[in-house]
């Protein structure tokens, strides 16, 4: 394993974790599309570029907007 890997993937379960333990729903889904795109970084690091893609898509920009869509249709998700 090389040290760029090693740094990726350490970032990527400090970026999971930041996820898990974000309470407020809005704040939550701008760390979930960070954390994608840190998912992105580590699939272009192990040479996927094509799973880097679909991760781009699906975890970075869809899968946040919808949650914010939701939240806002919701009434912003506050208690």
């Amino acid at each position: 394993m090389t040290g760029l890997e090693a740094v990726t993937i350490a970032l990527v379960a400090l970026g999971g974790a930041a996820t898990v333990l974000t309470r407020e729903p809005f704040r939550q889904a701008m760390v979930s599309g960070l954390f994608g795109l840190l998912l992105v970084v580590l699939f272009l690091v192990y040479q996927a570029p094509d799973v880097a893609l679909s991760a781009l898509v699906a975890g970075t920009v869809a899968l946040p907007l919808m949650v914010l869509l939701a939240l806002a249709k919701l009434g912003g998700g506050r208690r």
